[in-house]
C-alpha cells in the first residue's frame, strides 16, 4: 500500500477509451500525472502521447507496470489482455485500474480478485456509471424505499455504431478476445443491478446473443472474417435476496444493440410498489408515483466534465470516479467508497458466463457460486 504521496504517476495501456476518457479525466485530477503509455500500435501509443504530453511511450506494456514513477496502472485493452497485465502490476505492488469487462470468464477473475486480496493494494474495475449523480441519487432513494420494494428492472441500450456492414473486423468482432455487446454493456448493466439493488443478485438468467453482421472485412487486405461476437443481447433475469426485493424476488429484462438505428438510447428503469424511477445515460433521474401516469424529473447536478472530454454519461462518472482514485492514492488508502472492486468485478463475471451458457444451451442458467 502507498503512503501519503501528493503527487501520483499514472501509467495508462492502451490509447483508445483512454485517449478520450480516462487520460483526459486524470489530467484534471490535482496531483495526478500520466507519466507513461504503451500500446499493442506504438503509433497509437506515440500520436497520444504528443497530443497529451506523456513523457514515456513504452516498447512493451511491461515497460509502463516497472517503472518506479508509475503508482497506478490503468489498463484499457481488450479482455483477453487484462489477466496477464493485472497479475503483473499486482505483482509488483503497483495499483490497478481495470476496464471492464474484468476478463474473459470467472476463472481468470477470480484468480485476479485473490492476487489483488494477497497484494493488499487498490483495485478497481472501471464500472465509472456508479459515479453519476442521478445513478447515486436514485440508490439513495431506493436505500430510503420511495418507490416501496422493487418488483422489476429494466435496462435498454441502442446504437447503430457497429451496423455498418463495411466497417472493418478488430478485436471486437472476436468472441476469444472479450469483445461483443454482452460483455461491452452487459458488464456495466449488471454491475449496476447489483450496485443499485445492494444484497440482492441475479439468481437466474436467459440470454439469447445474436451477429446480425456475420462477415467483416479485414482492415489490410480486404478479404471477409467471420464475426464471433454479438452485436446484440437480450436477457431476462430473476433477482432475489437483500432488504430491496419483494418477497417474491424482482425480474429483469435487458435489451442492448450495437447495430439498432436512430437516437441512441441508454435507459434503466426500476419498478417498485408505490412507483418507479428511471436513469438516462447522461444521469437524468425521473421518478413516477404509482397512479400518476407521468414522469417526473428529479433535479440533480450533472457533475463536472474534465476538459477535452464528450459530453456523455461515461465521461462526467469517469471525471468523479478519477478524482477519488487520486485522493485515495494520495491519502495512502486501498479502498475507493461505492467503486466497483475485484470482488464486485467477479461477480458480475459469474451473471454474464451464465448468461453465455444460457445461449448456447437455449435454457434458463444459475451463475455458479450465486
Amino acid at each position: 500500500m502507498l503512503t501519503n504521496k501528493n503527487s501520483i504517476g499514472i501509467g495508462i495501456i492502451g490509447s483508445g477509451f483512454a485517449r478520450s476518457t480516462q487520460i483526459p479525466g486524470f489530467r484534471a485530477c490535482p496531483g495526478a500525472r500520466v507519466v507513461a503509455i504503451a500500446s499493442a500500435r506504438r503509433e497509437r501509443a506515440e500520436a497520444v502521447a504528443r497530443e497529451f504530453e506523456i513523457p514515456f511511450v513504452g516498447q512493451d506494456w511491461r515497460e509502463v507496470v516497472e517503472r518506479d514513477d508509475v503508482d497506478l496502472v490503468s489498463i484499457v485493452t481488450p479482455p483477453s489482455t487484462h489477466l496477464e497485465m493485472t497479475l503483473h502490476a499486482l505483482a509488483r505492488g503497483k495499483a490497478v485500474l481495470c476496464e471492464k469487462p474484468m476478463a474473459l470468464n470467472a476463472s481468470e477473475t477470480e484468480e485476479m480478485r485473490r492476487a489483488a486480496h494477497a497484494s493488499g493494494v487498490l483495485a478497481l474495475v472501471d464500472h465509472e456509471l456508479r459515479f453519476l449523480e442521478g445513478r447515486r441519487h436514485a440508490r439513495e432513494m431506493l436505500r430510503a424505499g420511495e418507490i416501496g420494494r422493487v418488483r422489476h428492472t429494466s435496462v435498454t441500450f441502442r446504437a447503430d455504431s457497429r451496423a455498418g456492414e463495411g466497417r472493418a473486423w478488430d478485436w471486437w468482432s472476436d468472441a476469444q478476445t472479450g469483445g461483443g455487446a454482452l460483455g461491452a454493456i452487459g458488464s456495466h448493466v449488471i454491475d449496476g443491478f447489483h450496485w443499485l439493488l445492494e444484497g440482492a443478485h441475479v439468481a437466474r438468467v436467459f440470454c439469447q446473443l445474436s451477429a446480425h453482421i456475420a462477415m467483416r472485412p479485414d482492415a489490410a487486405s480486404g478479404a471477409m472474417r467471420p464475426v464471433t461476437s454479438d452485436d446484440a443481447a437480450n436477457l431476462i433475469l430473476n433477482f432475489s435476496g437483500g432488504e430491496l426485493l419483494t418477497e417474491a424476488g424482482a425480474t429483469g429484462s435487458v435489451s442492448m444493440s450495437f447495430v439498432e438505428a436512430g437516437e441512441p438510447l441508454h435507459r434503466l428503469e426500476i419498478f417498485g410498489e408505490r412507483g418507479a424511477l428511471r436513469i438516462e445515460g447522461d444521469g437524468a433521474l425521473w421518478h413516477a408515483a404509482s397512479g400518476a401516469g407521468a414522469w417526473r424529473r428529479i433535479d440533480v447536478a450533472r457533475g463536472e466534465l474534465a476538459p477535452a472530454m464528450h459530453d456523455n454519461g461515461w465521461s462526467r462518472g469517469f471525471t468523479r470516479f478519477a478524482q477519488e482514485i487520486v485522493r485515495t492514492l494520495q491519502e495512502g488508502r486501498n479502498t475507493v467508497e461505492d467503486a466497483a472492486t475485484f470482488t464486485d468485478g467477479h461477480r458480475t463475471q459469474l451473471v454474464l458466463d451464465a448468461a453465455r451458457r444460457s445461449h448456447a444451451s437455449g435454457s434458463w442458467a444459475t451463475p455458479e457460486g450465486s
